[in-house]
């Protein structure tokens, strides 16, 4: 028997199957960010093992060492779906699966975006002054703000005005048996 869900989609897929494609999806995003916060971390460990580093004030070194730890943070957060997969492998819970897995790539992304706010504002400061620093950091907070959070807004925005309807919404087809 196969049930269908949301089938306003087109797609004409069973509940398993639908989270099979949202799984495959994830895991297609999550390798974009998994290289980009682990090359950002392994570019801050680096960093204290150049000559330079000793002459980084209080605050350099504070920001510094929060950056490392955001960066820690935000590649565990992105790997962690990973380690779920592999621990829930053959449980029968691919939609839990799915839905924890999605929390912890959009708490890493949001903790990925500080990361790398940080790192620009570290290191603007360092190279050209506390001010530029500052504004390094407003700059990249607005132009990651405007690219991953206001542009996905205004494309379903647009798309809601041209008719297409929310995820969920429209008429739930119910189970259709299968045709003999």
């Amino acid at each position: 028997m196969r049930q269908q869900v949301d089938a306003d989609d087109g797609r004409h897929e069973t509940l398993t199957e639908k989270m099979d494609r949202n799984w495959t999806e994830l895991v297609q995003e999550l390798r974009v960010t998994q290289t980009g916060s682990q090359i950002l971390v392994g570019f801050l460990l680096t960093v204290p093992f150049q000559q330079r580093f000793t002459t980084l004030d209080a605050y350099q070194r504070t920001l510094y060492l929060v950056l490392v730890a955001l960066a820690v943070l935000a590649t565990a957060l992105i790997v962690t779906p990973v380690s779920l997969h592999r621990l829930l492998f053959r449980h029968r819970l691919k939609r839990e699966l799915v839905a924890a897995a999605d929390g912890f790539a959009r708490a890493g992304l949001v903790t990925l975006a500080l990361a790398m706010v940080g790192v620009a504002a570290l290191l603007f400061d360092v190279v050209v002054s506390r001010a530029a620093g500052l504004v390094a950091l407003g700059v990249v907070a607005l132009v990651i703000v405007a690219c991953w959070w206001v542009t996905p807004h205004l494309v379903e925005r647009r798309a809601r005005a041209a008719g297409v309807p929310p995820p969920g919404a429209g008429p739930h087809r119910p189970e259709v048996p299968p045709t003999a």
